[in-house]
């Protein structure tokens, strides 16, 4: 059983699209990040960043309960845990370039365009403009790549895919002013709609919905959320 401590953002919504294509047996542990459940002793035991997603696998090797913490890491755990979703050897290395552009690229540029267009206060236009620009790049370069191609790596679903189609599903709050987020960028259109159409996205998409988290972003939500925004308060 996979334990998948998870809130609805797109890096937690990444292994829930796993878990469903791969069929394997998981429950969702919430954890509001807004009421700062994120820096419990508990929690922090689990992933010391105090990030969601994290998972714990109660039947790792030898039968030992681990845990993974990290997007990325935990895809990697669970495609060689299940032998799938890696494509052929021969696909590793391109496997592994795209799945670290977009964990180091497309998934931070895309949270800080998100963050500075819709949380931060008014008047950091340097920074709307910097994040807008380089996810524009980094869009460009996974749109070049994906012409001609269904798959971003290989000749089938890898988790690849699955990686960046957790944030490029919310390409339109990305691209906040767009009329159409994915015009621009044609090949990333075509590949999206054919992940986003199987039957374990649907699934996954319905991840969390029957749980509830906190939607005022007061300011003891703020300071859970970006307590490095705030002087340390003494212990």
């Amino acid at each position: 059983m996979i334990r998948l401590y998870f809130n609805p953002a797109p890096n937690p919504f990444k292994i829930a699209l796993a878990l469903e294509e791969l069929g394997m047996a998981y429950e969702l542990v919430p954890v509001d990040p807004r009421k700062g459940e994120q820096h419990s002793p508990e929690f922090r035991a689990i992933n010391p960043n105090g990030k969601m997603p994290a998972i714990i696998d109660t039947d790792g090797a030898g039968g030992n309960e681990v845990r993974v913490f990290d997007s990325t890491a935990i895809l990697m755990y669970l495609a060689e845990k299940s032998g799938r979703l890696q494509g052929s050897p021969a696909d590793r290395p391109e496997l592994l370039s795209w799945l670290m552009f977009i964990g180091t690229g497309i998934g931070p540029f895309s949270g800080q365009a998100v963050h500075f267009q819709h949380a931060a206060p008014a008047g950091n236009e340097y920074g709307v403009n910097r994040y807008l620009r380089e996810i524009e790049r980094h869009y460009d370069v996974l749109d070049k790549h994906l012409a001609g191609r269904d798959f971003i790596v290989g000749n089938e679903l890898t988790i690849a895919d699955i990686s960046a189609w957790g944030w490029l599903r919310v390409a339109p709050r990305v691209f906040k002013d767009a009329a159409d987020a994915f015009a621009p960028f044609p090949n990333i259109q075509r590949w999206f709609q054919r992940i986003d159409a199987l039957p374990a996205a649907a699934r996954a998409r319905e991840a969390g919905k029957d749980l509830s988290f906190k939607q005022d972003m007061d300011e003891a939500a703020q300071r859970a959320m970006f307590p490095s925004n705030f002087p340390k308060q003494a212990v």
